[in-house]
């Protein structure tokens, strides 16, 4: 009966000192697409895109360049290099159109679409089996009875998110 006691005691008593260890131990975890070796891995280099698209936003280059950087800085812990990256981005834009998506009863149009189209290139200088050319499109329906002057920076914005989205995956997402 008292050997009992004691086994109960100490398995209180273990459970005592445990716990708190357990407490104070947890893992955190950072979700950000990457999937980078950063031990082969260490630098970025991107050229400026330009815009060579016929029809021009003046905004979207700078916009677009932005947006970029930013992905890589947040989401990486890659360093930025002018040049001669582990990991090189150059491109440019190619396409900024807008369409006539749909027409209403009155032989108007009623549905303006806007498409953006960014041609990327990416050097892998560690694997260059993973190196691409490749063109990225984006496109955002509107009301043709709104001006595409109104609503131009937000749509373009949006583009640019879901485009540098898909130029981070394609480089460094690897899934």
């Amino acid at each position: 009966m008292a050997l009992n006691k004691v086994l109960q005691y100490l398995g209180k008593l273990s459970l005592l000192l445990v716990l708190p260890a357990v407490v104070a131990c947890t893992v955190s975890y950072k979700f950000t697409g990457a999937s980078i070796d950063y031990t082969k891995v260490k630098t970025i280099s991107m050229a400026q895109f330009q815009n060579r698209a016929p029809y021009q936003w003046a905004p979207m280059a700078t916009m677009l360049n932005e947006a970029l950087n930013d992905a890589f800085v947040q989401q990486t812990k890659l360093q930025q290099v002018a040049r001669g990256g582990d990991l090189h981005l150059d491109g440019e834009i190619t396409a900024y159109d807008q369409f006539n998506k749909s027409i209403s009863s009155d032989g108007y149009s009623s549905m303006v679409q806007l498409k953006l189209t960014v041609n990327v290139r990416f050097t892998n200088n560690t694997n260059h089996d993973e190196d691409f050319e490749r063109n990225f499109s984006a496109t955002r329906d509107f009301d043709a009875s709104q001006s595409l002057d109104s609503v131009q920076e937000d749509l373009v914005t949006q583009m640019i998110k879901e485009i540098v989205d898909a130029i981070f995956n394609a480089a460094v997402a690897n899934w």
